[in-house]
């Protein structure tokens, strides 16, 4: 039995709550190291809740930042950054068991329901062969993407800065975390064929979800794979279409953002902010000028997020599909919802609800309180706390002028948006009762 389980046994932590714990534990611990004197350049502390927000955004792969990534940490605080964003974006009990298979240890019962809860599994079979191939399939993409970069990045910064900023920027990008050590983010490679595309492939795979990328790899085939895998690849595709289109019509003519950039660049742009603003915060466009109708597309996307088990954040791609499935089959009257000759578990479709109607309620609420406490548009405040709570990362340029009330209620709406709201419900929830108990059904007019 490994330390950790004998820990977890003694203190009788279910899942859901190590989950909780430990994402807190690793923000605590980044709060304390980014806010030493040797992580800042300026040699001076940046401040307890500065420093938690920064902390917070990193651990849960979000990339809201409150001061500039690029001027104002060092080294030392970029090292701390980027460390807690491959934890963040792997899950601590990843790296756990990961040393514990290392030192040749067995995992046991506890360790492996909390694998489940982490890359939400609906099964305990075959988890320490998964784990394996996450830490391999993250580490060969993040490889590859980092070399790809390299190419740009050691002519422009030389060797050592070019490699580190390759390697930054292919962590983040596949951990979905938007997080630069560039000045101006990716601006100023806005029309760069290569870092652009290789931004969104590795942003892409990072949020289709480890399962589903196994799956891609060892089937080959779309009609052999499962049916989670199949409505994952639909539903990314279909929303990257919609986003680009929906950008490049509402934008092409906005002088504040791609209106003043030719076909080629808006193109490209368009596909870039698509793909991004689903969870990964990178920043190539002026955001602060986009309009209205646009930000409101953004955060439909960002709301939707993207798949289970991934690093990406939001509702996910198969709960929204799911429920759309269940609606379309209410209107056609039909009992049973089925996709590709499959039958969708009514626990399933309850569980989608419950998600959706938890997320919706907090976004409101906390939006409510951000329009109170600070100073700003109601659709600005909106796009900011979509953002964090889908884990994304992408500002209208509010972030840095938030008042310290408003930069820790994002900070626990990040943490709430990456640990997922129904596996907070379930940690501070009382244990599901079993009972043979069952009552008479009633009638209610809705609609």
């Amino acid at each position: 039995m490994t330390a950790f389980n004998r820990k977890s046994n003694k203190s009788h932590l279910s899942p859901p709550l190590f989950l909780l714990l430990g994402f807190a534990l690793v923000i605590m611990v980044g709060t304390f190291l980014l806010n030493l004197p040797m992580s800042s350049q300026n040699g001076e502390p940046v401040g307890l809740v500065n420093a938690f927000f920064t902390a917070s955004s990193a651990t849960c792969v979000t990339g809201l930042t409150v001061v500039d990534t690029a001027a104002h940490w060092t080294d030392f605080g970029h090292v701390v950054i980027i460390t807690m964003i491959q934890i963040g974006g792997l899950g601590l009990m990843t790296f756990s068991v990961l040393f514990s298979i290392l030192l040749g240890k067995s995992i046991g019962l506890s360790d492996r329901l909390i694998i489940k809860e982490q890359f939400n599994l609906d099964t305990l079979n075959g988890l320490v062969k998964l784990l394996k191939y996450v830490v391999l399939i993250a580490f060969v993409i993040e490889g590859i993407g980092s070399l790809i970069f390299a190419t740009k990045f050691i002519p422009m910064y030389g060797f050592g800065r070019g490699l580190w900023t390759s390697i930054f920027h292919g962590i983040s990008s596949f951990c979905n975390a938007g997080f630069s050590t560039i000045p101006g983010n990716i601006e100023p490679f806005k029309s760069d064929l290569l870092i652009n595309i290789n931004i969104m492939l590795l942003v892409i795979f990072g949020g289709l979800g480890f399962s589903v990328i196994v799956e891609i790899f060892s089937k080959r085939k779309f009609s052999k794979l499962s049916v989670q895998a199949k409505l994952v690849l639909i539903i990314s595709t279909a929303l990257i279409l919609i986003g680009a289109i929906g950008f490049f019509l509402m934008e092409r003519t906005n002088m504040e953002t791609i209106g003043g950039e030719g076909l080629y660049t808006q193109t490209l742009q368009s596909f870039f902010q698509s793909v991004v603003a689903r969870t990964a915060g990178f920043n190539s466009v002026n955001l602060a000028g986009l309009r209205d109708s646009t930000a409101l597309l953004l955060v439909i996307m960002m709301f939707v997020g993207g798949s289970p088990g991934s690093t990406a954040g939001g509702l996910k791609t198969t709960t929204v599909a799911t429920l759309f499935l269940a609606t379309f089959s209410v209107i056609r009257g039909e009992k049973d919802t089925v996709v590709f000759n499959r039958k969708i578990a009514d626990e399933t479709i309850r569980k989608s609800l419950a998600i959706i109607v938890i997320a919706i309620s907090l976004i409101i609420m906390i939006t409510l309180i951000l329009s109170i406490t600070e100073d700003f548009s109601y659709i600005d405040i909106l796009y900011e706390t979509v953002s964090a709570y889908g884990t994304v990362g992408v500002t209208k340029g509010i972030t840095p002028e938030l008042s310290n009330i408003g930069k820790i209620i994002l900070s626990c709406t990040m943490y709430i948006g990456r640990v997922g709201s129904l596996t907070m419900a379930f940690a501070f929830g009382r244990k599901l009762k079993l009972t043979k108990l069952s009552y008479a059904e009633t009638n209610i007019s809705v609609g």
